[in-house]
């Protein structure tokens, strides 16, 4: 797209709404009105799209979140201008750097929301009639500080100098009803901008709102109380991501959420579709809905209740049609990650609902009864039992497909947590492995490597078809290409510092190895075992058993959820090594340890491309796949990892050789829990029990709150609802540190240790997030091009 007379439009623009030249105005406002310009060039293209996805056969994507990050840029370039536009404003003295300062939209908390914004922009690539829906968070999740080692949260106000990539669509306004009041959900639509095309794809995101007013009665204040709490009880559904559900009345507000947008998704479709072809007979000829994860669920059961209920279909015919429209991606193994809902909630937040969920039940009875399913696997997949309502089971029952997202997270479902489902309906099982788009995780913000990438392959169509990257193998051996990328290594790395030291006041080594671990905080993905490590270094180098290390600036960035107590206890654990060994002179020259803080997708952007060393050290098994790891490969850095997710087919692509996997297999795994005792291998090795005892024995501090001490018997003796070290860390500790030590050894021989790098972004081709998207238009979507 090309904006004729964008000097002179953009200065009239200013002039207009804030009397000002471009050059006087914050960061905030000139982001307003270049989103704005853009906006208004892009209408008539974005409107093009919307009719055509609609009269077309088109997918539906519900998610909870779409972590979609700061928007500026990654518009920009999927419309072929951002080098253009920074010209323009250059011309008119302002550098379009300064759109640092604009935060990120948060409305998203990890790989989940994050994955969604890629497949959307990957649609949008490849010109696919994919939209997303979700919910238009006020607040968001929190906005991350570190106070004293720990974890502090305050409201991400992210809208509050105002939110230019979003249309109000107030007229097509849903009404969604609970059994305690009606909301209304208004529909925010952002456009999703195809490189190279002219597809744009529509992200709508519902706030809740209600038509309450204020009674501004004075001589009635308790009635003026009860409207306003009775408004803001409305509202607190779209105002903050993920509420703490540790209480009922956050359990309430969460499940009032996801029947909130979805109802909604549901609803907007239906209006849709009818507009267009008058019948609802041809639904699922047009419309696929695909659930990711088990949030969107009680879209299935509200499909069926809405089309029995305005359409006076029977529940065989509704149920019928709903398997044919619903797809469902399962994101977890883990049983505590697959919602259940106690019954008694869903009839009192929903009782309509409920009962299409009783039919439900009742069809798969009577299904199992006809295929002979002996008792003992019908007490396992019964979408309602002792009480409770399991959303997964919802989901496979009345899903075509159902896939995981890694070739090991897959076969783990087929054999473990969706076992019985998959020998009753092996032909529903898919995989799509997960992907990420390449356009921002490289094209954006690694433009340096970017240019190097398109000058070899003399030209840069690798930005929209990523296996053309293999074409780089055949400078793995040269010398002066290698140079030239570890020069850009070191830039990033340059520029990573100085963020950091802006950001964090604190200065690190760009010479020193970068080894970042940068995910969502939970036990499983094994931030504590890395910070173990760390300190295993530290006493190893201090006792003179450990010469010749490199030095190295390990980086995490994470956020706990608020009421995760262990994950928050994690944080302050690694701040307080941090501050050991930072401060300790036998040590700080040769280890530094980094917490940044308020991590987010455009943090993510500089950290992914200054990084040496990817940190993948989940359990083997427990992450379903990650897409972090593929971010770190795309932009040529080593996987530190277990056999677990996409790694296993990370170090396939690439070569084992050219990744450091450590740590017992899933197999083994199987083997070794059942027997396994933590304090054998702390009483056998005293080393690894000197770094877990740091936990208790005063080594640090955790200021009184007794939470090291909660972790430390949490490994050593376990608790109520799991076995000791359930996600074997201290079992894993001497191999992860063996591999620790062996990367750093090989990053001393410069040329060697790039050759490695460099086979990673060679390799990167199977995971961009366009490849994942064609599979599911092709395999499960049945979709094409508009």
């Amino acid at each position: 797209m090309k904006i004729e007379n964008f000097k002179e439009k953009l200065v009239s623009l200013c002039d207009k709404e804030y009397h000002a030249q471009p050059r006087e105005l914050t960061a905030n406002q000139l982001h307003c009105a270049v989103s704005k310009l853009v906006m208004e060039e892009l209408s008539p293209v974005w409107d093009k799209s919307r009719t055509a996805h609609d009269k077309a056969r088109k997918a539906s994507y519900l998610s909870m979140e779409f972590l979609v990050g700061r928007a500026i840029y990654n518009n920009l370039l999927c419309l072929g201008i951002l080098d253009s536009t920074a010209e323009e404003l250059k011309a008119l003295g302002v550098d379009i750097s300064e759109f640092e300062e604009v935060e990120d939209a948060a409305l998203g908390n990890g790989g989940l929301g994050r994955l969604a914004a890629c497949f959307l922009d990957s649609a949008a690539a490849l010109d696919l009639p994919l939209d997303g829906y979700g919910i238009r968070y006020k607040y968001g999740l929190f906005k991350q500080g570190i106070k004293d080692g720990f974890q502090t949260e305050t409201a991400d106000d992210w809208q509050r100098y105002g939110d230019p990539w979003s249309v109000r669509r107030e007229q097509e306004t849903v009404v969604i009803h609970f059994a305690d009041g009606d909301v209304n959900a208004v529909p925010y639509d952002y456009p999703v901008i195809g490189y190279g095309t002219e597809n744009v794809g529509t992200l709508r995101l519902w706030q809740a709102e209600t038509d309450d007013e204020f009674d501004f009665d004075l001589f009635n204040r308790s009635k003026f109380t009860e409207a306003g709490e009775k408004k803001r009880a409305a509202e607190d559904i779209s105002r903050v991501l993920y509420p703490n559900d540790e209480t009922e009345a956050g359990k309430i507000l969460r499940l009032k959420q996801e029947y909130f947008f979805s109802a909604a998704a549901v609803a907007d479709l239906i209006r849709k579709h009818k507009a267009i072809f008058g019948t609802m007979e041809n639904f699922a000829d047009y419309n696929c809905i695909q659930m990711n994860d088990t949030h969107p669920v009680i879209a299935l059961p509200e499909f069926i209740r809405v089309v029995m209920r305005d359409e006076g279909w029977k529940f065989d015919k509704a149920f019928e049609a709903a398997k044919k429209v619903f797809n469902y991606t399962n994101h977890t193994i883990m049983q505590e990650a697959l919602e259940k809902w106690d019954s008694r909630l869903i009839e009192r937040i929903v009782p309509e609902v409920y009962s299409v969920m009783i039919m439900l039940n009742e069809a798969f009875e009577s299904e199992m009864h006809r295929r002979n399913v002996p008792q003992d696997k019908r007490a396992v997949m019964r979408l309602i039992k002792n009480g409770t309502v399991h959303m997964a089971n919802i989901a496979v029952f009345g899903s075509s497909y159902v896939n995981g997202v890694a070739a090991i997270h897959t076969e783990l479902l087929k054999t473990t947590v969706l076992k019985d489902w998959y020998e009753l309906y092996p032909e529903r099982f898919q995989n799509k492995t997960n992907g990420i788009t390449q356009r921002r995780w490289l094209a954006l913000c690694n433009r340096e490597l970017s240019a190097l990438i398109t000058e070899l392959l003399g030209d840069d169509s690798w930005v929209t078809d990523l296996d053309k990257l293999s074409g780089l193998k055949k400078y793995a051996d040269d010398e002066s290409v290698l140079r030239r990328f570890i020069d850009i290594k070191h830039a990033k790395k340059q520029q990573l510092a100085d963020f950091i030291k802006k950001s964090e006041g604190i200065e690190i080594d760009p010479k020193s190895v970068y080894d970042i671990q940068i995910k969502r905080l939970h036990e499983y993905k094994r931030q504590l075992l890395n910070a173990f490590s760390i300190l295993y270094l530290y006493y190893e180098i201090k006792d003179g058993n450990l010469r010749d290390f490199t030095p190295t600036t390990f980086i995490f960035g994470a956020k706990s959820a608020p009421g995760y107590y262990r994950a928050k206890g994690i944080i302050k654990f690694i701040n307080e090594v941090a501050k050991l060994v930072n401060s300790d002179p036998d040590t700080k020259d040769l280890l530094r340890v980094v917490f940044v803080s308020n991590y987010r997708v455009s943090y993510a952007e500089k950290l992914v491309a200054a990084a040496d060393i990817s940190e993948q050290i989940s359990t083997a098994g427990t992450e379903a796949s990650g897409t972090g790891n593929m971010k770190f490969m795309l932009n040529g850095a080593v996987t530190l990892g277990t056999l677990d997710g996409a790694n296993v087919e990370i170090a396939e692509e690439a070569g084992a050789e050219n990744e450091y996997i450590f740590g017992a297999t899933v197999e083994e795994l199987e083997k070794i829990m059942p027997d396994y005792v933590p304090r054998d291998i702390t009483e056998s090795d005293p080393k690894i029990k000197r770094v877990v005892s740091a936990l208790i024995d005063g080594t640090v501090s955790d200021g009184g709150s007794g939470v090291f001490r909660e972790l430390y018997f949490a490994l050593m003796e376990g608790a109520s609802w799991h076995v000791p070290d359930h996600y074997y860390l201290l079992g894993d500790l001497d191999s992860y540190v063996k591999a620790k030590l062996a990367v750093n050894r090989d990053y001393s021989n410069e040329l060697a240790f790039a050759k490695k790098c460099w086979l990673n972004i060679c390799s990167a081709g199977k995971f961009s997030s366009d490849r994942t998207i064609a599979e599911y238009a092709k395999d499960i979507w049945h979709i094409g091009k508009v």
